[in-house]
Order: structure tokens, then C-alpha cells, then sequence
């Protein structure tokens, strides 16, 4: 039986956003739960789950994905698990379409791997972790610092379902945009990634994004003037 687990990994803005937070958040705290790896913004889809073949898994995410272009969501606000052990997350304000994109990526995948009980629930928590783990004696503390700073309210679309296997490496992609299946290196190709952004314009019926210095993203990102 293979592990495995499914998400949504976050781009552009909401994902530097994302990791500014996480980052200031393990400094500031000394909590290591999410940057113990590299720090990558995500929501889980499914999982963790096990399969006996994956390919089946793979071939679950096409089926329940290619009904799909423009999933819409909305980074707003931050919340938090009261349990043992806390889990402190960017909420996710899910459009209909991220929930039943969801529900029926479940079904399909339940069919030949097993999940966890919240897999098998209609209603979802959709979030993404800020920090776990080591928080709960720093969670009031933690709390009230994310508490002070302006709550994020940022609009996304759902572009890929990124299937992650052993060692928590990317086996593949379903581009929900480009409506393909890609590999591995695929799935890592800055190049493809650019024309997904540009079909995801093309469908908002926006101009193509023009490409940008590395000093013009910045100041995109963080504000500036030249």
C-alpha cells in the first residue's frame, strides 16, 4: 500500500503572503511544526491516504478534475483548531465549486484507496496550517499576534490537484486550466505554470501577463515606487 495525499498548492501573491506569515510565526514563537520542510501554502484535498496502486489514485483525480475550470476561493481571515494538539490556519472561504470539486474527488477516490473520516464528509473545513504541533503552550500568545495584523482577504483560483507520494514529492498534476495531466517535471516546469496563468487570464477574458523583472514582481508583492 502506497501513501499519498492530495492538495491544492497556493501561487502568486496568497502564496508569498502565506509563507511571510508562516516564517514570522516560527521566528517570532521558535515553533518548528511547518517550516521543519520547505514552507509550501497548500489546502488538502484528500487524505492522507493509502492505495494499493496509485495509478488508480491518478486516474481518480482526472476523472473528478476535468469537470472543471474556474474554481474560485478566498483567503480570509485566520482560525484555529481547539484540540490536542492546536492547529493555528488561514481560513478558506470555498466558492460552490472548490466544495463540490472536493465531495466528488472523495467519492471517486474512496472507491479504490482509503482516506481519513473527515474524507468521507460532505461539510469541509477548507484551510491552509499556519502553525501545529509544538504550539499549545505558545497558542494565546501566537493568537493574539496573528490577531493584531490586518486579516488576508485574497481572491484565488484552484489551478492544479498536485498528487503528492513518498517523501512528500510531487508524483504529478491535474491542470484543471489546461485540462492535462502532467508528470513530475511537468508539474515543476516554470514555463507550463506561465501557460496556465495565461489560459486562466484568457478565460477571465484578461490580456496574457507580461513578463516581469524580478524587481518589478517585488515591488508588486511588497508595494514601492520606481
Amino acid at each position: 500500500m502506497a501513501g499519498f495525499l492530495i492538495e491544492f498548492r497556493m501561487h502568486g501573491y496568497a502564496k508569498e503572503y502565506a509563507k511571510d506569515i508562516v516564517y514570522s510565526v516560527a521566528k517570532k514563537f521558535r515553533v518548528r511544526g511547518v517550516t521543519r520542510k520547505k514552507v509550501v501554502p497548500h489546502i488538502s484535498l484528500y487524505g492522507p491516504g493509502r492505495a494499493d496502486d496509485i495509478r488508480k489514485v491518478i486516474s481518480s483525480v482526472k476523472k473528478a478534475g476535468r469537470k472543471y475550470s474556474l474554481v474560485p476561493f478566498k483567503v480570509k481571515g485566520f482560525g484555529y483548531f481547539d484540540k490536542t494538539p492546536k492547529v493555528i490556519y488561514f481560513e478558506i472561504n470555498p466558492s460552490q465549486e472548490l466544495e463540490d470539486l472536493r465531495w466528488e474527488l472523495s467519492q471517486e477516490l474512496r472507491k479504490v484507496s482509503t482516506g481519513q473520516s473527515w474524507d468521507s464528509r460532505r461539510n469541509h473545513s477548507f484551510h491552509a496550517t499556519i502553525a501545529f504541533r509544538d504550539i499549545d503552550t505558545k497558542f494565546n500568545g501566537i493568537w493574539s499576534y496573528l490577531k493584531s495584523k490586518e486579516e488576508p482577504d485574497i481572491n484565488q483560483y484552484l489551478l492544479r490537484i498536485t498528487v503528492i507520494g513518498a517523501r512528500g514529492r510531487i508524483v504529478c498534476e491535474y491542470d484543471l486550466i489546461l485540462k492535462r495531466l502532467l508528470n513530475r517535471r511537468e508539474a515543476l516546469s516554470k514555463r507550463l505554470f506561465q501557460k496556465t496563468i495565461n489560459r486562466l487570464r484568457e478565460l477571465q477574458g484578461l490580456p496574457p501577463e507580461k513578463p516581469t523583472s524580478l524587481m518589478d514582481r517585488l515591488k508588486r508583492l511588497f508595494g514601492g515606487s520606481s
